[in-house]
């Protein structure tokens, strides 16, 4: 039987009771791993995890809060004894005008979008250099490589990921920890559809390859980045949009 690729690791993937979080920590136990799935959402998560059996624990988090961030972090080493993936998928989204956007609405986008994947990172990242490396693999946006209306707060937000990535790859390189970050574009996921947003299979999308995308194309990217398929890559960017960023196809 051939190994499987996250044999012995241990994850911790937020955001995990539904949507691209849920698909990745069942992409990663099948793959070998035993994951920490925490999210707000505490009914689903822990029905999640209880479908995955021994390999899976569900810790209830608000990631931007530093002592949640470590009551998981307490949890998941109690458990498994170590941490040696973090998956920063947590996010919300709000729009509003920029002259309608209120500080609050934006300190909450912030605080959760941000300031939860530098929390993230700083919690876990003397646990994996206790290892001897890791990998932590943060979520951006093609709202953080471009410009939005009615999006100040997300596309703030998600830019900050990208800067904070690239700090943090050259931070913690030196301990073997490889830090990355992903762009998706539009994919049907639990929350789009909350939003109104139809990209259901069988819906067009106005991209190169003419289809919105799944939790699990988002899942195999997750899986590369975890793994030490991609062990000589840090600090990178990598846009799954099915071709937004390239440009439109014609009409």
């Amino acid at each position: 039987m051939a190994a499987k690729q996250l044999d012995g690791k241990v994850a911790i993937v937020t955001g995990a009771a539904r949507g691209m979080g849920l698909e990745v920590a069942r992409r990663f136990v099948s793959e070998g791993a035993r994951v920490a799935l925490t999210d707000v959402r505490e009914t689903e998560g822990k029905a999640t995890a209880a479908g995955l059996r021994t390999a899976a624990l569900f810790a209830p988090h608000d990631v931007s809060s530093e002592d949640s961030w470590q009551a998981v972090v307490d949890t998941t080493v109690a458990a498994f004894g170590g941490i040696d993936i973090l998956i920063n998928n947590a996010g919300i989204w709000r729009t509003a005008p920029l002259i309608e956007q209120t500080a609050d609405g934006f300190d909450e986008i912030i605080a959760v979008n941000l300031r939860g994947v530098f929390l993230g990172m700083r919690a876990v990242a003397p646990h994996m250099r206790a290892r001897g490396g890791g990998s932590i693999v943060n979520t951006s946006s093609t709202a953080g490589l471009t410009g939005l209306a009615e999006m100040s707060a997300y596309c703030a937000a998600k830019w900050g990921v990208r800067g904070i990535t690239k700090v943090a790859a050259v931070e913690l390189g030196p301990w073997g920890v490889r830090v990355n970050c992903i762009h998706p574009g539009g994919v049907d996921t639990p929350m789009t559809a909350s939003l109104g947003l139809s990209r259901g299979p069988g819906v067009a999308a106005p991209v190169p390859l003419g289809r919105y995308g799944t939790a699990a194309d988002i899942a195999s990217l997750h899986l590369f980045l975890a793994s030490e398929e991609s062990s000589w890559l840090t600090g990178a960017e990598i846009s799954i949009d099915g071709g937004s960023m390239a440009g439109r196809p014609r009409s």
